[in-house]
């Protein structure tokens, strides 16, 4: 027992320290190239069939296609599965508005994402009803923009077992949510390291030393009504000489 309790703490020591997140990061003398493009969502009639919609409170909450972009407007918690596995190097990018215009759901908050997510205990990971708790003991990456009423935001590495320890945070205005604009958000999976992005800037970037390689992304928020649009999955490259 003291042996494993050892391994966890330096695991998760060696995770706090490779943990980054900085605004002032952009594009430049990155490791990676964009390569081909695995999946493009076109939000049409059908689309929803790549998806797997668990909504806490449904007869408050629509999830549906609507002018060719994904409209979310939920009156509890909604996670959004993208159906197919993902694994290996990989760039995953979506443009997404929140919306603020009266509506009973309108609250700025909680533009919130898994990634690579798997149930080490359940080979289904689409089990839940879209309560938030439900997913604390998955395996996976998440990062919560604007959370706690926008007042966060937050990067964590869930490892399984129900820990979720907080890796990097901002509180400041910049790295918030302003309503009814347009955020391009880019998630990088790279030789171990992922990064979020949003307009271009990294929010948060993280080599980890057990990295996640395989796994399901998902959209996910709470009491909140997005608009999403140009989902895109591209392969990444190496773009070293």
């Amino acid at each position: 027992m003291k042996i494993f309790l050892s391994k966890r703490w330096l695991t998760f020591c060696l995770i706090l320290l490779t943990a980054v997140g900085s605004s002032d990061l952009v594009h430049s003398q990155v490791p990676w190239a964009k390569g081909g493009l695995l999946y493009e969502e076109t939000f049409n009639e059908t689309s929803l069939e790549n998806w797997v919609v668990e909504v806490e409170k449904a007869d408050q909450s629509v999830v549906e296609v609507q002018e060719d972009q994904l409209n979310i407007d939920v009156g509890g918690g909604v996670t959004i599965w993208f159906k197919h596995k993902l694994h290996g190097n990989m760039l995953i990018e979506y443009d997404v508005v929140v919306i603020k215009d009266g509506g009973k759901n309108d609250r700025v908050s909680d533009l919130n994402q898994f990634w690579m997510a798997t149930d080490p205990e359940n080979f289904d990971l689409f089990t839940r009803s879209g309560k938030f708790s439900e997913y604390h003991a998955l395996r996976l990456y998440y990062v919560g923009m604007g959370g706690n009423n926008n007042s966060t935001t937050r990067f964590r590495r869930y490892p399984g077992g129900g820990e979720r320890p907080l890796l990097n945070e901002h509180k400041d205005s910049e790295h918030l949510l302003i309503p009814n604009t347009k955020y391009h958000i880019e998630i990088i999976c790279f030789n171990g390291q992922t990064q979020f992005r949003v307009n271009g800037k990294v929010y948060h970037s993280f080599q980890d030393p057990e990295p996640l390689r395989d796994g399901h992304f998902a959209f996910r928020t709470v009491r909140n009504h997005q608009i999403i649009d140009h989902f895109k999955i591209y392969r990444l490259k190496d773009a070293t000489p």
